[in-house]
């Protein structure tokens, strides 16, 4: 599998339980790390929901490229949205952050990312 592959297998993660455990609002697939925004739903807890999507990956990517070991670190970053500024800000940052990197020119280009899905 290739990069691109790989790439598509976690956009399709994050996808396949978008509006059931949660509200998929932003991403954006990265060569090293990810972007999502979601809106939580009652019941799926957010560090559940990071860890599903880590493990299907992981064994996915793992699998697929014939090797072992970790795929994602232990962690990960989270932050609230304080207010609607906040928010249209860092929907902004996690679209753009492939253009900013200068790997395509508009938002829409980066094939792994809600804004190719718009």
């Amino acid at each position: 599998m290739s990069a691109h592959g790989n790439a598509e297998c976690v956009e399709n993660a994050l996808l396949h339980f978008d509006a059931e455990r949660y509200r998929l609002l932003a991403w954006c697939v990265m060569p090293n790390h990810v972007h999502v925004v979601v809106e939580q739903i009652e019941g799926w807890p957010l560090a559940g929901v990071v860890h599903a999507w880590k493990s299907f990956t992981a064994k996915h990517i793992n699998r697929t490229l014939a090797r072992t070991g970790a795929v994602w670190m232990r962690e990960y970053f989270d932050r609230f949205m304080r207010d609607d500024e906040h928010f249209s800000a860092t929907f902004g940052y996690v679209e753009r952050d492939p253009v900013v990197r200068g790997w395509v020119v508009r938002p829409e280009d980066w094939p792994w990312s809600s804004a190719a899905h718009r």
